[in-house]
């Protein structure tokens, strides 16, 4: 019994008959009724269209021995539909389970911060494993994306500590700078003070006159130490 094979542009209907196998393509051409004669031909209706395959969360255990669950979305169509029906059962389950498989193996190479960093290099290299793999089921995987990450929450509380404790550190280490830059202008400018006197009197009443623009109702007026140093020698 000869073999024909009919390629359609919607869907293609595989028909069985005493285990010979015929294609049959819904196209404008072959628009009508068909009749499927019961427990002696079956058919099998299959989707030339892109389909979208969420992949579960998967627990996974990174190389830096961290857990983590990520799901993932595959859109992949059926590239050769005769294949896919004659050397897979199903075609459709095997790429889902595949899928699961995948991600857990490459991200299982992965540190952490590659995980939350990385997605995109992540989702090509699934791409071409699954791609590669799914070829001889006449599949073709068009694209992988990674959808999220979750972290337990003693992880993220963890990781929220030290993030803190890292900016606490940091701003330490600027104000300790910002003191350091600021001892050496004062001492700069006690030096310049220091050659001339009259500058001194000068940033007294600068400091009075900035203490004035706040509306205090109490200004205190400081003595020099040399004038308390002098009423202390003359009581003496």
């Amino acid at each position: 019994m000869k073999q024909e094979i009919y390629s359609g542009q919607f869907s293609i209907v595989l028909i069985e008959f005493f285990r010979r196998v015929y294609l049959v393509a819904f196209t404008q051409s072959l628009l009508g009724i068909f009749f499927v004669l019961p427990c002696i031909e079956t058919y099998q209706k299959v989707d030339l269209r892109t389909i979208t395959l969420d992949v579960p969360p998967q627990e996974v255990l990174t190389r830096d021995s961290v857990t983590v669950s990520v799901d993932a979305v595959v859109y992949y169509r059926v590239s050769n539909a005769t294949i896919s029906v004659a050397n897979v059962e199903n075609a459709h389950h095997s790429t889902r389970l595949l899928a699961q498989t995948t991600l857990r193996n490459i991200l299982g190479t992965k540190n952490l911060h590659e995980i939350l960093s990385d997605r995109e290099s992540i989702s090509g290299n699934m791409q071409i494993v699954l791609d590669e793999a799914t070829e001889p089921w006449g599949i073709k995987v068009e694209r992988v994306e990674i959808k999220d990450a979750r972290l337990p929450e003693q992880l993220q509380r963890a990781m929220a500590a030290e993030a803190e404790a890292s900016r606490e550190a940091r701003a330490k280490v600027i104000a300790a700078d910002g003191e350091m830059r600021a001892s050496r202008a004062l001492r700069e400018a006690s030096n310049i003070i220091e050659q001339s006197p009259a500058a001194l009197q000068l940033r007294y009443l600068q400091t009075l006159n900035s203490i004035s623009s706040e509306k205090n109702s109490t200004i205190v007026f400081p003595l020099p130490i040399d004038m308390i140093s002098l009423f202390q020698k003359k009581s003496d």
